[in-house]
């Protein structure tokens, strides 16, 4: 009776070991799976050409010493190609945004890639600070006050809509730089410029007195609209 007992209670002791192990097996399992997720994501992002943080502050750093040696050196010197990682070398399209005491204070750059992305960031960071027809070119004295911030855009995809109607309710505020187009006349606005134009309206109304049309052309239904959206790294 005594061995009975015990031998139940060996097999109870047995089981529960093995039940424990299973878990244990199906937790590690589903640790694998989701850090497999997330590697995959990772990489899956570095394809699509999405940056890191790092790799943002690095291009804030270019865009900066670019202006410093503009304004301190003897002209910019370009950092070598074969320096840098292949997603820098990529074609990149990319604005540079520098504002004063959080006024702008130049904004320069390129909806379309035509040059590799480190290339981008140094060209538009110079072109922002000394070439924007908006402003005198920077002086020694403002370059410590300045703040850069670097916009990486995607590549811009036709909106096709219907009517105004359809227009606005298709426009991600916040989410989507925007670019017009009719004949001649185009301009853009990022992402970023959503946040001092909330309406809708308001928004394509200055996007297209940017352009040089009237106000209200975005009202009449044939303009071109195309939608971007960015990776915008600032300054701290």
């Amino acid at each position: 009776m005594i061995k009975k007992k015990s031998l139940i209670t060996l097999l109870v002791i047995l089981t529960c070991t093995a039940i424990l192990i299973l878990i244990s097996i199906q937790n590690l399992i589903c640790k694998n799976i989701l850090e497999g997720k997330n590697m995959n994501k990772t990489d899956t992002n570095q394809q699509n050409g999405y940056l890191t943080k790092e790799q943002g502050e690095f291009l804030l750093k270019v865009a900066r010493n670019a202006i410093e040696s503009e304004l301190f050196g003897n002209g910019l010197k370009r950092i070598p190609l074969d320096k840098v990682p292949k997603i820098f070398r990529k074609p990149g399209a990319v604005f540079v945004t520098l504002t004063k005491h959080g006024q702008l204070r130049g904004c320069i750059g390129h909806i379309i890639a035509h040059e590799p992305l480190i290339r981008s960031v140094e060209d538009n960071a110079i072109a922002a600070a000394f070439e924007d027809p908006r402003f005198f070119p920077l002086r020694r004295d403002e370059f410590k006050d300045i703040k850069i911030e670097v916009s990486v855009l995607t590549e811009p995809k036709l909106l096709e809509y219907k009517d105004t109607k359809d227009l606005l309710n298709k426009l991600r505020p916040g989410i989507d730089g925007i670019i017009i187009k009719k004949g001649p006349y185009t301009a853009t606005f990022l992402p970023q410029v959503w946040e001092q134009l909330p309406d809708k309206q308001v928004f394509l109304s200055h996007l297209c007195m940017k352009a040089g049309l009237p106000s209200d052309e975005w009202q009449k239904g044939d303009l071109e609209v195309f939608t971007y959206q960015v990776q915008a790294f600032e300054e701290e």
